[in-house]
């Protein structure tokens, strides 16, 4: 089967993704021939481009995908041709039009989830999954702050939030960004370019703070978050948007109130097949009921991705993006 594979030998910016043609062979024992219809756009897919998260190259790009069974090996049960599938990584190739993937790696959908849906939403809503009920464990009643609260994670972490009966404060950058998060049901919107965010939290929450803030941005909005969150409250800082929180004093967070930090990543929290399934289960329960809603933002053409990376870095984009081969 020919396909069409993103690979970098170098790390850089979006100009690195180059492009080529494969002829795959049969599956292997524990793997499957996939052909796929959506790819998911993520911000770790940047990181593993411009070097913040060092790879070996050559490399491919990308993680999470859906499509539909070509083939299985030996050993592979389960699965079969016709099937339609998804997968979240950890391999790194997921930007291409057909691929062999490990059986162990890849969630059957259920009916009721199509193919663009599971590759808008699976790796972000298992991260929601695992930073709400896992990680921060946030309870019904509890003030949170989501930075970048109209994103691909942010709006999903918002309906999340929302269902498990949180008030949350979203913070965003424009008045359309702030509108799709109120969509979303997000209590409190402020917009970070105009206003004092730590200010409004605390003027919002009678000077207390949040118990728990999620920080997809990193570095640029730690200051915020520490000035936001409560006294022995927790941050989630889960993404490097705005550069990788680095040189960090631990005092910093004595002097704010004996906070606590956490930097999780969904791998530790999906690392047997029990703790996949179950969440991967979850998930799909939340969007087939209607309790969380996939927003796909926009859309470009699989080898539009070097474009689909810079719009996503300058913040151009508005919940999930999907390449389509």
């Amino acid at each position: 089967m020919q396909a069409t594979q993103a690979f970098i030998e170098t790390q850089g910016g979006p100009e690195v993704i180059d492009w080529r043609e494969v002829t795959l062979g049969e599956p292997g024992p524990g793997q499957v021939l996939v052909r796929q219809t959506a790819v998911g756009l993520n911000y770790l897919d940047t990181y593993h481009r411009d070097g913040t998260y060092p790879v070996e190259l050559p490399s491919g790009l990308g993680v999470e995908a859906a499509g539909e069974v070509v083939a299985v090996g030996p050993e592979v049960h389960g699965l079969r041709p016709g099937d339609r599938v998804a997968t979240f990584g950890p391999q790194r190739d997921a930007y291409a039009s057909a691929r062999i993937v490990p059986a162990a790696s890849l969630f059957k959908l259920p009916a009721n989830i199509d193919d663009d849906t599971a590759a808008a939403a699976l790796l972000k809503a298992c991260t929601v999954e695992a930073l709400v009920e896992r990680c921060a464990k946030v309870e019904a009643g509890w003030p949170v702050l989501v930075h970048a609260a109209a994103g691909g994670v942010g709006l999903i972490l918002v309906q999340w939030l929302k269902a498990v009966g949180a008030t949350v404060i979203g913070t965003v950058s424009t008045e359309a960004k702030e509108q799709a998060a109120r969509d979303a049901g997000a209590d409190h919107v402020i917009r970070y370019k105009e206003e004092d965010v730590a200010a409004h939290v605390r003027e919002i929450t009678d000077g207390q703070g949040v118990p728990v803030t999620f920080d997809g941005i990193g570095m640029t909005t730690w200051d915020v978050s520490l000035k936001a969150t409560a006294r022995r409250g927790l941050i989630v800082s889960y993404g490097n948007a705005g550069g990788p929180v680095s040189g960090v004093n631990l005092g910093v967070l004595a002097r704010h109130g004996s906070q606590f930090v956490t930097r999780p990543t969904l791998f530790d929290y999906y690392l047997d097949p029990g703790e996949r399934a179950a969440g991967a289960a979850r998930v799909f329960e939340m969007i087939a009921d209607g309790t969380v809603a996939v927003t796909v933002g926009q859309r470009y053409g699989l080898q539009d991705a070097a474009r689909a990376h810079a719009d996503l870095e300058a913040g151009r984009t508005t919940g999930s993006t999907l390449l389509i081969p």
